[in-house]
């Protein structure tokens, strides 16, 4: 099978605004969806960990996701996370809802309960069978312990419903690795923002990005100069946004990058319990880095 082309470049990991009383903030949400739209991203990813899945009912879920499809202006592919620690549940899920207007489902590597790279394997294999759209598989060992490693990574490959991996583990060597074994129509998306120039340089085909929710625009030129060959311009880009992708995560994400949405005036930058709305400290670093780089 040829590369799915719909996913190279650019997609945003949607955050998901809250309004004073922490309920979904729907006018902030359509004000995010026109602003990465208009910016130029390839794509939208939803309720991913930026979106703050952890703490989005279900019943939210599925109400995000038909918001974004309804206002889905531009008929962007759509990319939807289900995933989790249990896998019967995650198969429960998958039943359970309606893909109508879903491209693919981004899967996040099972989480605290540390399971063997075979049981890592036997997990996804069971969402690929039972998906009815392409499954991407999400590997970020930061937050779920376990590293989903090479060998695990080429042997699900295989999968015929298993298209490409979001990696955000920070290796560069297994980046490599991963870009000298993988089938050429495997996509390989960067998780890491402050990588995709060095990613891309090996053979990567793009990124979703927490960055593009607040400067999409600035971050599409970026991966499609890398992606053109274009290295010159795009590094310069990188280093640009080297303090931002520093301060982003001080906090936690997505409690960063929400704060800069409301600098801009997209939408208000609550978060839910257990993370905080972004410190006074952190809010002035961010603003003063944005006047600097002229991104305001």
């Amino acid at each position: 099978m040829p590369l799915d082309q719909r996913f190279k470049g650019v997609g945003a990991a949607l955050i998901t605004p809250f309004d004073e009383q922490n309920e979904i903030d729907y006018a902030g949400l359509k004000n995010l969806i026109d602003l990465v739209s208009e910016g130029g991203s390839d794509y939208l990813v939803v309720q991913g960990t930026t979106g703050e899945s952890p703490t989005v009912t279900p019943a939210e879920k599925k109400e995000i996701l038909a918001f974004t499809i309804q206002n889905n202006y531009k008929s962007l592919p759509i990319i939807y996370g289900i995933g989790g620690n249990n896998t019967r549940t995650v198969l429960d899920t998958i039943r359970d809802t309606d893909f109508t207007g879903v491209d693919a489902i981004l899967s996040v590597c099972p989480y605290y309960n540390k399971p063997t790279q075979e049981g890592i394997t036997a997990h996804f294999t069971a969402i690929a069978d039972a998906s009815p759209v392409p499954v991407i598989l999400y590997n970020v060992p930061g937050r779920t312990v376990v590293n989903m490693k090479p060998d695990t990574i080429v042997k699900l490959s295989e999968h015929p419903n298993i298209i490409g991996i979001k990696d955000a583990g920070g290796s560069l060597e297994q980046s490599m690795e991963l870009a000298a074994r993988a089938p050429e129509d495997f996509l390989l998306l960067s998780g890491d923002d402050n990588l995709v120039t060095t990613m891309i340089s090996v053979g990567w085909h793009g990124v979703i990005s927490v960055i593009a929710n607040a400067f999409p625009k600035e971050f599409g030129e970026l991966t499609w100069h890398a992606l053109e060959g274009r290295f010159e311009e795009a590094a310069r880009l990188q280093l640009a946004f080297l303090e931002f992708d520093t301060l982003l995560y001080i906090e936690s994400n997505p409690v960063g990058i929400k704060k800069c949405l409301e600098i801009k005036g997209i939408c208000r930058s609550d978060v839910r319990l257990p993370l905080l709305k972004a410190s006074a400290e952190l809010g002035e670093k961010l603003e003063n880095a944005m006047k600097r780089e002229g991104f305001i």
